[in-house]
């Protein structure tokens, strides 16, 4: 009866012990997972903005995050779901990227792009292009379909035309808005120095640098980052700024971040801003946050240069830093609680 009772006694112990077990681990019903995009930065001020244009903003910002926040929430890959949300973003014309693009000094407009993800740090970019709808797409199928990282002007229209990638006539990318900036600046050039305006579109540079990007992390914990933008206007010998160079305008990688920035590119460009994050984040042990608060606030700052990023760390920390008035930005996450902010 002794050993009876003692063995009965164990059992219930045994239950007990694994019904405190399970109580005390957390609860887990979603996979971490999160997505953030901006539509570019600059001195944006409640005092200049429109409540229409402010809506149409918000609006755009919402249709877009939700779109790649829906991929994610399926099960699809942080690359896919960075793809369709920058697509929703190229196809208006409110943002310096695809539809909305700046013109160039010959009155072109001419786009670059970029895709990297962090499980292999494969990545694509293309700039110059003029013919391509879509040139996040273009980046995707230089990352999936070549063997190289980067495509410039007609060789990567070439390679859209071989790949399938959907192409349209130049006119497309037309909008008076930008076309009327581009004859502001001309105006101004006949009467200052040309070196020190011969990029500076009063509307992009002291309203907002419209370049448009998104970062990822799926529910396989694979993290992405995309940008694409139609440069800077009146931009001269076909530059090309920080937007479809990794590792300053877009970086990822699964051991620490994926980061896509939006600013005054030729800085971007000498701070490797984006790369600078996630190796701060390697070698130094830093946050997310404190990462992106050094290298944009004083980093970049005291380069001279202006703008901001988005950045989601593989445990899904976000941040959206930047040194100007204001960026235009949403994050959603797995929970599906989203924020969308515009000014400071």
């Amino acid at each position: 009866m002794k050993h009876f009772i003692l063995s009965l006694f164990s059992i219930l112990l045994l239950i007990s012990c694994a019904e405190n077990e399970t109580k005390s681990k957390p609860k887990t019903n979603k996979e971490a997972f999160g997505i953030v995009i901006h539509g570019g930065a600059g001195t944006i001020l409640k005092k200049n903005m429109s409540d229409s244009l402010e809506t149409a903003y918000k609006n755009k910002l919402k249709e877009a995050i939700t779109t790649g926040h829906a991929i994610l929430e399926n099960g699809g890959t942080s690359v896919d779901a960075i793809t369709a949300t920058i697509n929703v973003m190229e196809n208006s014309p409110l943002f310096n990227a695809g539809r909305g693009a700046v013109f160039a000094n010959d009155e072109t407009n001419q786009l670059d792009a970029s895709i990297m993800e962090g499980h292999t740090l494969n990545a694509g970019a293309v700039a110059g292009v003029s013919n391509v709808k879509n040139p996040i797409n273009l980046a995707v199928s230089v990352m999936n379909d070549s063997p190289h990282v980067m495509l410039a002007g007609k060789g990567a229209e070439t390679f859209a035309a071989e790949q399938g990638v959907e192409q349209i006539n130049p006119s497309y990318f037309y909008t008076e808005r930008r076309f009327n900036s581009l004859q502001r600046v001309k105006e101004k050039e006949k009467t200052s120095n040309a070196k020190e305006i011969a990029f500076m579109d009063p509307f992009i540079k002291n309203n907002k640098f419209g370049t448009v990007g998104c970062v990822a992390l799926d529910k396989n914990g694979n993290l992405a980052a995309g940008t694409s933008t139609g440069g800077m206007t009146n931009k001269k010998w076909d530059r090309i700024g920080d937007a479809p160079i990794i590792g300053a305008g877009t970086y990822a990688n699964n051991a620490t971040c994926a980061v896509s920035s939006t600013g005054w590119g030729e800085y971007f460009i000498r701070g490797m801003v984006a790369y600078d994050i996630s190796a701060m984040m390697e070698y130094k042990g830093s946050t997310l946050q404190n990462a992106a608060s050094e290298v944009i606030q004083e980093k970049l700052t005291k380069l001279g240069g202006t703008g901001g990023i988005i950045a989601i760390d593989k445990d899904g920390n976000v941040a959206m830093e930047f040194n100007t008035a204001g960026m235009y930005r949403a994050h959603m996450n797995a929970q599906g609680e989203i924020e969308i902010a515009i000014y400071k």
